[in-house]
């Protein structure tokens, strides 16, 4: 795998230099037809192979730290992992550990042993209705051709937008009504056990806080919302029995899916750092609870590491 010698040019250290944050969410072992644009096995392979090679790779709250000090390394880089799912252990974790790649993992601590995030009940469901059309215009869902991966991959996206923002009890009703569509031993075990949590820590791993059940925390009451973070941070703790001093917002886009009043509780909770989803990369201007991260879904190296190049353009 290629190196590029050329990022030190555009790169800096110390109080110039500028933090990119990856943030992955799934590692299938093959490609996935209903989710073509997710990242298997062999495209986060070399996406790691070519980090390390042209990266400093740190974990998050270790270059959170440097960057407030102004000490942080050029061409500094932190891979994150959010939700908690159990690829991230049986298929991502080889390919970090062969790369010697530190990673801090973000985890809703509600799925644990046997729980599965609405959204992939959704996917699930989508993925196993037997006929070729469905009619959800009862709940306001729509109606959808289910003849390729295409129209089930469409099909899903359109479902969750159309639930993401709605209460939880709301969202609970209608997942739980589209799963009446299959059989409920169909649905796979998505996601880590406490077990395989304790493994990443054991591992050298950086374990942060997402919550317990993931919600939109704009859409929930105050107190609701504080308790979500503290419990799922406090969960982690247990597990580990090691301080959680990192956290991630769910879904994460600040103004929409958090408010200042959140970040607030983060801060108040005792974390050193937070991440967003908000595209860029975190400068020693960035507020360190609501660092930038970058999504990475280009399936070429070159694709890749210019997309990275591109996304030094968005800072603070």
């Amino acid at each position: 795998m290629m190196h590029w010698p050329f990022l030190k040019l555009i790169t800096s250290s110390g109080s110039r230099a500028k933090l990119s944050i990856l943030n992955y969410h799934r590692v299938h072992s093959e490609l996935d037809p209903i989710n073509p644009g997710e990242v298997d096995a062999e495209v986060f392979n070399w996406q790691m192979d070519l980090i390390s090679r042209n990266f400093n790779i740190l974990k998050l709250g270790e270059a959170a730290l440097l960057l407030k000090q102004g000490k942080l390394p050029e061409r500094s880089l932190c891979v994150t992992f959010d939700d908690g799912y159990a690829d991230n252990v049986d298929v991502a974790l080889p390919i970090l550990q062969h790369y010697s790649v530190p990673t801090t993992f973000f985890i809703a601590t509600g799925y644990l042993d046997g729980g599965m995030m609405w959204n992939d009940v959704v996917i699930e469901c989508i993925r196993k209705i037997p006929s070729d059309y469905i009619d959800l215009s009862e709940k306001k869902l729509g109606k959808y051709n289910l003849n390729n991966w295409d129209e089930r991959h469409a099909a899903y996206s359109e479902i969750v937008k159309k639930i993401k923002h709605l209460s939880q009890s709301k969202r609970q009703e209608l997942v739980e009504w589209l799963s009446s569509f299959v059989i409920a031993a169909e649905l796979p075990e998505l996601m880590m056990t406490s077990n395989q949590v304790q493994l990443l820590h054991e591992c050298g791993m950086e374990i942060g806080g997402h919550t317990v059940s993931h919600p939109i925390l704009s859409c929930i009451p105050d107190e609701q919302a504080e308790r979500e973070i503290a419990d799922g941070k406090r969960r982690l703790e247990e597990i580990i029995q090691d301080s959680v001093k990192v956290f991630a917002y769910p879904n994460g886009k600040p103004g929409q899916d958090y408010l200042p009043k959140h970040v607030n509780m983060v801060e108040r909770l005792g974390f050193d750092a937070a991440v967003s989803t908000k595209w860029g990369v975190s400068t020693v201007k960035t507020d360190k609870n609501q660092l930038r991260r970058f999504t990475p879904w280009d399936k070429s190296p070159n694709r890749f590491m210019l997309r990275l190049l591109r996304n030094y353009s968005h800072a603070d």
